[in-house]
């Protein structure tokens, strides 16, 4: 299996020292979110140059950057400020093909200036229009640059599911718009009683397209659930386990919500889910 780790969750230092504790822990790539491992300056577009990406490929070494971070509001209802966003999801784009990162990451935002989940809109069928329309120029971007654009379905934001994931998809027809596939993010109390069925779905409808997989845990509760390293919540992984093993080989595995004194504990537990299999 080819697990990685968010770097900003691992102990804090330069990046060389984070991925010497990374590596050192047996992770074998890292989700890669400049502003948060770096500086929030690293978010500026006018960062983005060969120097940085050769700075990061050198400190990183012999770690793949399989997703390069890029979440922001691309449905922010001021059309200033996704010409803004705009920018600095098209100077990650370049960044990543001179640092080789397998995507550029993004989860798919809300349709107001708070990012803000709103179970009256975020789920209807303007906020996706709105969203395909805002999205479709930088996966123009991806292709102009030879890079790989994915969106990542999560419950609370306007691409909710596989059934929404896949609207996109169709909708953009592009090879170079793919899938990272979080099944936790899928899940909320509204659909909690059918998760295996929401996890499912999505496999079924977006598998193909899938590039990455984000890996993390669960323990349900209130308004939705608090998110934890894997073996340490609710989860079954039986479904994406198998997805994995029988159709992605290889495919980057990436943790979240993990603490430097768990993470190596988290990648144990998954390795040996799967070999049960």
């Amino acid at each position: 299996m080819n697990i990685g780790l968010r770097m900003h969750d691992s102990a804090p230092g330069t990046l060389a020292e984070r991925a010497q504790a990374i590596r050192q822990q047996g992770f074998s790539c890292v989700h890669l979110a400049l502003s948060k491992t770096i500086s929030p300056q690293m978010m500026n577009p006018e960062a983005a140059t060969p120097g940085l990406a050769a700075h990061v490929k050198k400190s990183l070494g012999d770690l793949d950057v399989a997703v390069l971070g890029c979440s922001l509001n691309l449905t922010h209802p001021d059309e200033s400020a996704y010409r803004e966003t705009l920018k600095k999801y098209k100077a990650h784009l370049q960044l990543a093909r001179w640092m080789n990162a397998g995507v550029v990451g993004s989860e798919t935002g809300n349709p107001n200036a708070g990012y803000k989940y709103d179970p009256l809109h975020s789920h209807t069928t303007e906020a996706l229009e709105m969203f395909i329309r805002r999205v479709a120029p930088v996966v123009e971007c991806a292709e102009n640059f030879g890079v790989t654009f994915a969106i990542e379905p999560v419950y609370d934001h306007i691409v909710y599911d596989g059934k929404a994931a896949r609207k996109v998809l169709d909708a953009i027809q592009s090879d170079n718009l793919k899938i990272i596939l979080d099944p936790v993010n899928l899940l909320h109390p509204d659909n909690f009683d059918r998760r295996d069925e929401v996890i499912g779905e999505a496999i079924d409808l977006i598998g193909e397209e899938t590039m990455i997989v984000h890996m993390k845990d669960y323990v349900p509760g209130g308004e939705k659930y608090k998110p934890c390293a894997c073996g340490l919540g609710v989860m079954d992984y039986t479904a994406i386990l198998r997805f994995v093993k029988e159709r992605k080989p290889f495919i980057q595995m990436t943790m979240e919500d993990t603490k430097p004194d768990n993470a190596e504990a988290a990648r144990l537990h998954l390795e040996a889910l799967a070999a049960a299999l």
